[in-house]
């Protein structure tokens, strides 16, 4: 399993990567005391991610941390056209902030489409640095029933998929317990910020 406890710096900056097909739960809650956020657990039910919100749903700036609480990426929301723009800036970087924030690590921005069959949908478009090849675009199409949605990159290969967490036996859980299911040689930390930037534009954290 790739690591995903990032120890120093240099690690901040590196892709998280497994060879395998990875599933973390994610709890849309904080774990600060009327906080907003998510927590996010790993397959053995382990703590490894959180983002907290300390001022509102779909704040303009929060912080995606490990366990330790060191800072792996902040999102910043950007007032350009009708929706805006969110805007992903790495750690660890070694670049001061005012030359971090013209240097985007990603940036995304909302869709809509409306859909015969089921009355609409929403989706995102993600482009990483340049955004000049396949390899760089992502899409995230999801429905307005909101079971879920899916992360591809432009060339339409499956990277990630985000669904209601079921039971063994086969029960839905509530809407706030979700499973983020990472399939193998994917970024896993480029993931955890679509997943966020998805939940601030959704207003569910």
């Amino acid at each position: 399993m790739a690591k995903i406890h990032p120890s120093s710096s240099s690690s901040l900056c590196s892709p998280l990567i497994s060879s395998k097909r990875e599933v973390f739960t994610i709890w849309m809650k904080s774990l600060v005391l009327n906080g907003y956020g998510c927590t996010v657990y790993d397959s053995q039910g382990l703590v490894v991610y959180r983002m907290d919100n300390y001022d509102c749903k779909s704040s303009h700036e929060v912080f995606f941390m490990d366990t330790a609480g060191n800072t792996l990426f902040k999102i910043l929301k950007k007032k350009l056209g009708v929706f805006g723009q969110w805007r992903g800036y790495r750690s660890g970087d070694g670049l001061k902030e005012e030359e971090e924030e013209k240097k985007p690590w990603f940036t995304a921005r909302k869709a809509f489409r409306v859909l015969k069959r089921s009355g609409g949908s929403w989706g995102i478009t993600a482009m990483v640095g340049s955004g000049r090849d396949d390899h760089a675009c992502f899409k995230i199409d999801a429905s307005n029933d909101n079971k879920g949605y899916k992360i591809r990159n432009f060339a339409g290969e499956l990277l990630a998929e985000v669904k209601r967490k079921e039971t063994a036996s086969g029960v839905v859980l509530g809407e706030d317990v979700l499973n983020l299911i990472i399939e193998p040689n994917s970024d896993q930390l480029l993931i955890m910020g679509l997943v966020v930037v998805c939940g601030l534009t959704s207003h569910s954290m």
